[in-house]
C-alpha cells in the first residue's frame, strides 16, 4: 500500500476551507467551527455562521476519506496538487451534492436547504428529528408502514425534471455496485482485503463469490436515490408525517439499489444494537412485507430475479461499509456504531459467508435466497 496521509494535515487543510468559505459567505458575521462528526466518506463539521447553525462538507477528490488517509492516492503533497486541480474542474462531488438538494426539493421532496457553496465546501441548514432507524428501534412494529411511506414519497424522483438534472449531476459515487467494484478490483482489491486482520479469510471468500454474480436489469432502470440509509431519512414532525431526505447520491439505477442499502444499514443496525424482545424479527418481517409490496406487480420469474438482485447488492453494500471501518486508519476518528460493528466481526462475517454461498449456488431461486437470507439476519441479531 502507499504511505498513509496525516489526518492532521487533512484536518487542518479542510478546517481551513471551511473557515475560508463561511468568511467569504458571511463576511459580517461571526463563524465559529463546531465539533468534528466522525465519517468514513467526507469531512464534516458543525459551523455557526452570524448566528446561523449549519454543516459544513468538504469532499477530498470527491472519494471517501479513509481512502485518502490510507495512502490509496498518494502522499499529503500529491493529494494536494490532485484537490487543486478537482476544485478547478466543472462537476465535483459537493457541485453536484448541491444541484441534486435543488431537484429533491422541485420534485417536492422534503431535503436539507443549501446555505451556500464555495470553494469546495457545502453548507446546509441541519435537519432536526428523529431519523428512520432511531424510528424503528423505538417501534420495530412500524418497519412496514414507515418503508412503504418513505418509497410512495421516492415515487417522485421519476419526474423528468428530476431525470434531466440526474442526466448532467449524477453521483454514481455512491452506488452500492460502484463502490464494490472500486474497492475490490483485482489484485489491488485482494490487498486490501487483506488489511482487514482476523476477518480476511472469510471476507476474501465473500467478495469472490460476489465478483462472480451478474447483476442485470431486464426490468428497467430509474432513478435511485443512491445513498438511502437510515440516518438519511429523517421526521421533523414525528414518524405520521413525511419525511425530510438528506445527503442524497441520485443516478440512474436498478430499482432494487435503494431497497439494498437500506436493508444492509438496518440490518447492521440490528446487529449493533438489537431492540429488546422480538424487536428485531419484527423489523425483518416488516422488511419482507415491503418487499412483497415492492415487486406485487412482477411475475414470479421476474420477482425471483429481483429479490436475488437485491441480496446480491445488499451483501456488497454491507462488504463496502464494514471493510471500511475494518480497514480504518489510525486517528480517524469512527461512529460509535462502527466501533460497535468491529467488535461485533464474527457475526458479520458468518452472516456474510452463509448468505454468499447461497447466492453461489445458482439453482437455488431467488425467492429462496431471500428468506433464508432473512434468517441469517435474524441470527445475526442474536435473535
Amino acid at each position: 500500500m502507499n504511505t498513509t496521509v496525516s489526518p492532521d494535515n487533512v484536518f487542518a487543510y479542510a478546517d481551513e476551507q471551511i473557515a475560508q468559505a463561511a468568511a467569504a459567505l458571511w463576511p459580517d458575521g461571526p463563524v465559529v467551527v463546531g465539533p468534528h462528526i466522525p465519517s468514513v466518506t467526507g469531512y464534516v463539521r458543525r459551523v455557526e455562521a452570524a448566528g446561523r447553525p449549519l454543516f459544513a462538507k468538504v469532499s477530498l477528490l470527491g472519494v471517501s476519506l479513509a481512502s485518502v488517509l490510507r495512502g490509496t492516492h498518494g502522499d499529503w503533497a500529491e493529494v494536494r496538487a490532485k484537490q487543486a486541480a478537482y476544485l478547478s474542474s466543472p462537476g465535483a462531488l459537493l457541485e453536484r451534492e448541491a444541484a441534486q438538494y435543488g431537484a429533491l426539493a422541485g420534485a417536492g421532496l422534503g431535503t436539507a436547504t443549501v446555505a451556500g457553496l464555495v470553494s469546495g465546501v457545502l453548507f446546509t441548514e441541519p435537519v432536526d428529528g428523529v431519523t428512520l432507524g432511531e424510528i424503528l428501534a423505538k417501534d420495530p412494529h412500524r418497519t412496514f408502514d414507515v418503508l412503504a411511506g418513505v418509497a410512495e414519497e421516492l415515487g417522485a424522483l421519476q419526474k423528468p425534471a428530476v431525470a434531466a438534472l440526474v442526466e448532467g449531476a449524477a453521483i454514481r459515487e455512491r452506488s452500492v455496485q460502484g463502490t464494490f467494484a472500486r474497492k475490490f478490483n483485482g489484485i489491488s482489491g485482494d490487498t486490501y482485503v487483506s488489511l482487514t486482520g482476523p476477518s480476511a479469510p472469510v471476507l476474501g471468500a465473500v467478495v469472490a463469490r460476489l465478483r462472480k454474480m451478474r447483476l442485470s436489469g431486464p426490468y428497467g432502470s430509474g432513478i435511485v436515490y443512491g445513498d438511502l440509509k437510515p440516518e438519511h431519512v429523517v421526521f421533523p414532525d414525528g414518524p405520521e408525517r413525511r419525511p425530510t431526505f438528506i445527503d442524497p447520491g441520485l443516478a440512474l439505477g436498478h430499482p432494487a439499489s435503494d431497497v439494498a442499502k437500506l436493508v444492509s444499514r438496518m440490518v447492521l443496525g440490528l446487529i449493533v444494537q438489537p431492540p429488546a424482545g422480538p424487536g428485531a424479527t419484527a423489523v425483518l418481517q416488516g422488511i419482507g412485507q415491503f418487499t412483497d409490496l415492492a415487486t406485487y406487480r412482477l411475475t414470479p420469474a421476474e420477482r425471483a430475479a429481483w429479490l436475488r438482485q437485491l441480496v446480491v447488492l445488499w451483501l456488497m453494500d454491507t462488504v463496502n461499509i464494514f471493510t471500511t471501518y475494518l480497514t480504518a486508519p489510525t486517528g480517524l476518528p469512527l461512529p460509535e456504531s462502527a466501533r460497535t460493528l468491529i467488535a461485533q466481526a464474527p457475526a458479520v462475517c458468518t452472516f456474510l459467508d452463509r448468505v454468499s454461498a447461497l447466492l453461489a449456488a445458482v439453482s437455488m431461486d431467488g425467492r429462496t435466497v431471500w428468506r433464508l437470507a432473512l434468517d441469517h439476519a435474524a441470527t445475526a441479531a442474536g435473535r
